[in-house]
């Protein structure tokens, strides 16, 4: 008779919680990296001694938090760090009212401040031009989607560009939300001035840094954020919106 069987729903919980720790400990004290294969679930469960069952589940948490890469077929692997993880976390906190958008925005904030900083001093020539692009790209993109895609490139790309690999993902982790606040801003963009305002500060930002002018590009993040998502958070409380 397995665990499944033997032991209530919380000692089972905590059963695969160990397991989980178990091949934590094991990716930790092999000094596994990234793509570096792991023992099956059969060995992993002989070794700890319990079901395969109760390790499958461990692996199917541990493969939801991107920890292992799991496929059909093949042994699991090290997962890479996944932004989508807090992505999801991070939703659902603003969904049920854990936090603000306005919460959401201010840690951005105070983050892109810092990533164009260092991104005017670490990018490479091809993230530069990378950045200049989707600067550019947002005054020819008439369709809402084309342009929220090259709005949260143009962040991210900067973000990438800091050197930081964990900014990057961090950054990431905010575009389920900039898919929705990105179309609500441009909607607020009502005459031609306004939205030719807010893409002059895009461009900035990438002027600045493209430039290497580490200072300058952290003024014009400040601006742009000062001009798009403060006017954002205007609207969303006008509207009672979270």
């Amino acid at each position: 008779m397995n665990e499944a069987v033997q032991t209530i729903d919380g000692a089972r919980g905590s059963l695969v919680e160990r397991a989980m720790d178990f091949v934590r400990d094991h990716i930790r004290d092999h000094d596994l990296k990234v793509g570096d294969t792991l023992p099956g679930e059969g060995s992993f469960a002989a070794e700890m001694g319990v079901s395969r069952p109760v390790m499958r589940e461990a692996f199917g948490a541990l493969a939801a938090l991107r920890l292992v890469d799991v496929g059909n077929g093949r042994k699991p692997r090290v997962g890479a760090m996944d932004g989508s993880v807090m992505a999801a976390s991070m939703g659902h906190a603003v969904n049920t009212a854990q936090v603000s958008l306005a919460d959401v925005w201010e840690v951005r904030r105070t983050l892109e401040l810092r990533t164009a900083e260092m991104a005017a001093t670490n990018r490479s020539e091809e993230q530069a031009r990378a950045i200049l692009a989707a600067a550019h790209g947002l005054a020819i993109e008439g369709d809402e989607a084309a342009r929220t895609a090259a709005d949260t490139a143009f962040h991210q790309t900067i973000a990438a560009a800091s050197g930081n690999p964990l900014f990057y993902q961090i950054v990431r982790s905010f575009e389920e939300l900039m898919e929705r606040a990105i179309p609500r801003a441009w909607q607020g963009r009502t005459t031609e001035a306004e939205r030719e305002e807010t893409l002059a500060l895009h461009r900035e930002v990438a002027e600045a840094i493209a430039a290497r002018e580490p200072a300058r590009a952290r003024i014009a993040m400040e601006r742009h954020f000062a001009n798009s998502v403060g006017e954002l958070l205007r609207r969303n409380a006008e509207f009672g919106l979270s």
